[in-house]
């Protein structure tokens, strides 16, 4: 039955073969690299300072990002299941739509879009913190005219060279995924030496303690900095979060954004060069490899800096307390080492998530769930050229928009990814039943899965008392709701096309 629907898919519009199609051009390793791209981003290198240490401390996140990477390898399982089934560019959108009907596939991959193409301004906005963190004081990028969004100055120079990346980026893409491929392996094998290098010297070094460490579990950050404004600060001790379950979930519940980028695999299935038994395998060594850059970084950061809370509190601005640990680690080697490690990481990112945003849009518009434009592959490079420079020109409003107000974007990312997760597990389910696949421990994988998903979405939108710091901010919720409206408004433009796909 499967193969027939498969079939089915694969002939539903005619004018898809007009369209041409993707080449298979991706080795295993192109396919680690962009999943692993993927999962580390800025985030991992600034967010020791802004949420991770604050929120949960060191025993927190290390705690939450394990137990993060093994809820992925369980919700991985329903992907290596089902990809061999599809094999089609859209993933989720294509596993849902096959098993759930054109409603729940259009919202999975809406929210999907949602999910990756977010992440590509929100890598870009750290580009300027590269090049001006690294030189210290000179801020090099910060000249021309410049205005302030959410508490954040945006200036010209950073804007127009991060424009300048994400446009380079943009065109790798357009002109070939091998050529892609090829860079973004570069990209994540750079990253993971340097990580690795740094997490050897600390554990070598008398500079780095376990006292260090403390509040294992982080602090009040909002409290702290309000005693601080009033002069009333004297030591973070008196801050320090008591409740270890409010410490844990508050990462763990960012966890769907902490990994989004092993579900980027399914994107690119019509590109494998490759048999698709290898997917599970390649999808839990990127989330370990993950999974070990987060714990990393924020371990080295509060190990390095006996005073890290304090320097979160008496700062006016995040501090990137990463950085300012490698530096006292290995002087001016250690800041060369992380900005290699983070460049790394933020061009890995926007690459990734260029191609997962593109190729879900060209599976939906190939359906007739987007305009027909995004569904046109270049005759000469065989890659959705439209559907990348719409990417493009959105990712372009990152630059615009300076990193504070795109923070509110890591929520968006959450949502969306721990929707498309759950959409893949209960359809990993449809399907084994369809099939009559008795597998019973494959089955409860993805009953696990599934509920893990539905947990992840109850803690992001839903206020539960004495869980505070886990659920979405104000701006959050109201980029939601835009978004939801958005949805709406393209799914009334497109719904004929819809019903006739």
């Amino acid at each position: 039955m499967i193969q027939g629907e498969h079939s089915k898919m694969s002939t539903k519009n005619n004018h898809n073969e007009q369209q041409g199609e993707l080449k298979r051009q991706l080795s295993p390793m192109h396919v680690w690299a962009i999943a692993f791209g993927c999962i580390i981003g800025w985030g991992s290198f600034v967010n020791p300072g802004k949420k991770f240490l604050p929120n949960s401390g060191v025993a927190g996140t290390a705690i939450a990002m394990v137990m993060g990477g093994l809820v992925m390898m369980i919700i991985a399982m329903s992907y290596a299941y089902m990809v061999p089934r599809y094999p089609k560019a859209g993933g989720e959108f294509t596993f849902t739509k096959a098993c759930f009907g054109k409603r729940a596939a259009y919202v999975c991959g809406w929210f999907l879009v949602a999910a990756y193409l977010t992440n590509v301004p929100m890598n870009s906005t750290a580009i300027g913190l590269i090049v001006d963190g690294l030189d210290g004081t000179a801020d090099i990028l910060k000249f021309g005219f410049h205005y302030t969004v959410a508490g954040f100055d945006v200036y010209m120079g950073e804007m127009l060279f991060a424009m300048a990346i994400l446009i380079l980026f943009g065109y790798l893409n357009i002109i070939g995924v091998e050529k892609a491929g090829f860079v973004q392996t570069v990209l994540a094998t750079l990253l993971v030496v340097s990580v690795f290098t740094l997490t050897i010297a600390a554990l070598v070094s008398s500079k780095t303690s376990f006292a260090n460490m403390a509040p294992i579990w982080g602090f009040n950050k909002s409290a702290a900095i309000e005693a601080y404004k009033a002069g009333t600060y004297t030591s973070v001790d008196a801050y320090a979060n008591q409740n270890v379950m409010s410490a844990i979930l508050a990462t763990f519940a960012i966890a769907p954004w902490a990994y989004v980028g092993f579900d980027t695999i399914p994107q690119a299935a019509e590109e494998f060069k490759f048999s698709y038994k290898k997917v599970s395998f390649i999808m839990v060594i990127a989330i370990i490899f993950g999974c070990f850059v987060y714990t990393a970084n924020n371990t080295i950061t509060a190990a390095a800096l006996e005073n890290w809370p304090d320097l979160i509190v008496e700062s006016s601005s995040t501090p990137w307390l990463l950085l300012a640990a490698a530096e006292r680690l290995l002087g001016t080697a250690g800041k060369a080492l992380v900005g290699v490690a983070v460049s790394c990481a933020v061009l890995s990112g926007i690459m990734g998530f260029y191609l997962a945003s593109s190729r879900l849009m060209y599976s939906m518009s190939r359906d007739g769930y987007l305009p027909e434009v995004f569904g046109v592959i270049d005759e000469k490079h065989g890659t959705p050229k439209n559907a990348m420079l719409f990417c493009i020109a959105v990712s372009l409003s990152g630059p615009i928009l300076g990193r504070e107000a795109l923070g509110w974007f890591v929520d968006m990312s959450a949502i969306g990814a721990s929707i498309g997760f759950m959409f893949t597990c209960m359809s990993t389910i449809v399907t084994m039943k369809r099939n009559h696949d008795k597998s019973p421990f494959l089955r409860w994988m993805a009953v696990l899965g599934s509920t893990f998903s539905l947990t992840f979405i109850v803690l992001q939108l839903v206020p539960i008392p004495g869980l505070e710091g886990v659920h979405f901010g104000g701006e959050s919720y109201v980029l939601l709701v835009v978004w939801i409206v958005l949805g709406i408004m393209f799914y009334i433009h497109q719904v004929d096309e819809i019903n006739a796909a």
